[in-house]
């Protein structure tokens, strides 16, 4: 069974795929080391490997955890998106990679990466299409569809509604998937009602902090999802989730 964890790292977002073959993809890390526990709770004991690394974007909620995931992990790949950010947090990021060697590449969309050639599981690049060098960073958020057998997820980042309706008028067909993660922890710049139509999810995904200060997730959004009759699961209700598939059907751990 391939499984993906939504990890509850507080206010950010963290999300751990794991293949039937094995494979591990790391989506995002929170904002600091809580991700390392939360990884131990999921991952076999004395793995400390982990194939790929993405970071959506270089806010502090999505890589503050990625440092320490670099430096205890053993990294094959890490990928991001080439919008620039000369924060301190970024730079400790990009030391961390060219210290332990990791291979490092910004994406495109067409990318495609294989993690199970023998069950068809893999992460499609649907955006950034072009140059995102000088972009505000959630706008560059990487855009990916992650495909295990008949069964798929689309990870968002904290993608705004602007790039959902480009990418929607773009290729809709691409969008069509069983489970939506929202973008920006359900705030309202992002879930649009032309992309719910698009995405067409039976269920959304949430991932955001216990009393955040930014009032994530948004309430017009989750009366937005009741319109559509998307059921939605939240860390701040459920903790850490872990949903498995044969590649056929969904399961809730």
């Amino acid at each position: 069974m391939a499984k993906v964890h939504m990890l509850n790292i507080g206010q950010g977002d963290s999300f751990l795929v794991e293949t039937e073959n094995g494979a591990q993809m790391l989506i995002d890390g929170g904002r600091d080391a809580t991700v390392l526990s939360e990884l131990s709770k999921v991952m076999d004991f004395g793995d400390k490997n982990i194939d790929v690394v993405i970071a959506t974007h270089p806010d502090a909620d999505h890589i503050g955890g990625l440092v320490d995931v670099i430096n205890r992990y053993k990294v094959g790949l890490f990928l991001t998106s080439d919008v620039y950010s000369d924060t301190d947090l970024y730079k400790s990021l990009l030391k961390s990679l060219k210290d332990k060697k990791v291979p490092s590449y910004f994406v495109r969309a067409g990318m495609k990466f294989e993690l199970n050639t023998k069950k068809s599981e893999s992460f499609s690049i649907l955006f950034p299409d072009r140059d995102t060098h000088n972009f505000e960073t959630n706008t560059a958020s990487v855009v990916g569809r992650l495909q295990l057998g008949k069964r798929s997820i689309l990870f968002t980042g904290d993608s705004p509604i602007s790039i959902e309706k480009y990418l929607v008028n773009k290729n809709s067909k691409d969008l069509d998937v069983d489970i939506l993660k929202l973008g920006h922890h359900g705030s309202k710049t992002s879930t649009s009602n032309e992309y719910l139509r698009a995405t067409s999810p039976d269920l959304a995904l949430i991932s955001a902090g216990v009393n955040n200060t930014y009032g994530h997730p948004n309430k017009e959004v989750l009366n937005l999802l009741k319109s559509f009759n998307i059921p939605y699961i939240s860390t701040q209700i459920s903790g850490t989730v872990t949903l498995e598939t044969d590649g056929i059907k969904w399961y809730r751990k």
